[in-house]
């Protein structure tokens, strides 16, 4: 059964999913993290439990990788797999990336951020083969799991993921800061300087005290109707 046959069917479900998937990234950020080359020995992987646990089902894997380079990798490993003849073990490889609204001087302009820096997902059957066509791959740190041993993500977490990726409403980057001094460039208050008061990324708005007829007056505005100073 595919991840969308099996979509929750409210928001709730895929933002408790995406906070456990947050802190299952947290806590097991400290296991993924890079080995020096001397530790990265082309062997057998092995827990303290005994060699790698395989898996005749396929499933989906968070990757580790040097944060930056995750389309890099993703690159390295889609040529790896077709080199190695791994397509019947490897199928799929996402970098989780999600559009936001970046404002710049006042202007709108549309930005690919990367939902988890430093993760890549990784569909595949997991026995030694494959483990090890993706963990030397140049790039790759590790897998996200106990020891070597992977730990497959839940199909819930995997819709979660990647609804936030389909996500038709753009999140908007607020780079602004309560406190923070900025110029008003449009409306009736064009070329007053304020103090940014509070801030409403959803609605898009942020609210600024100027200084009117000496008395602080708060004004309303759109992220794309102030600047920074």
């Amino acid at each position: 059964m595919t991840w969308e046959e099996e979509r929750p069917s409210s928001l709730e479900s895929f933002e408790a999913d995406e906070e456990r998937l947050e802190e299952l990234l947290s806590e097991l950020e400290e296991i993924a993290s890079a080995p020096t080359g001397e530790e990265v020995k082309d062997e057998v992987p092995r827990t303290e439990e005994g060699p790698l646990t395989a898996s005749r089902e396929r499933a989906w894997y968070i990757v580790h990788c040097y944060s930056g380079s995750e389309h890099k990798v993703k690159h390295n490993l889609e040529q790896r797999i077709a080199s190695m003849g791994m397509q019947h073990k490897i199928f799929n490889i996402v970098v989780p990336e999600e559009e936001e609204i970046e404002i710049r001087e006042g202007k709108k302009r549309p930005v690919r951020r990367r939902i988890y820096p430093g993760y890549i997902l990784v569909e595949m059957i997991m026995d030694e083969d494959s483990w090890a066509v993706v963990r030397f791959t140049p790039g790759v740190t590790g897998f996200v799991g106990m020891g070597n041993q992977p730990t497959p993500l839940r199909p819930e977490e995997v819709q979660a993921i990647f609804k936030r990726m389909e996500s038709k409403a753009p999140r908007i980057r607020v780079t602004f800061k309560p406190g923070q001094k900025v110029r008003i460039t449009e409306g009736p208050f064009a070329e007053f300087v304020g103090i940014v008061d509070e801030i409403d990324p959803d609605k898009a708005k942020i609210r600024v005290l100027v200084s009117f007829f000496g008395r602080e007056t708060p004004v309303e505005l759109d992220f794309t109707q102030v600047e920074k100073i």
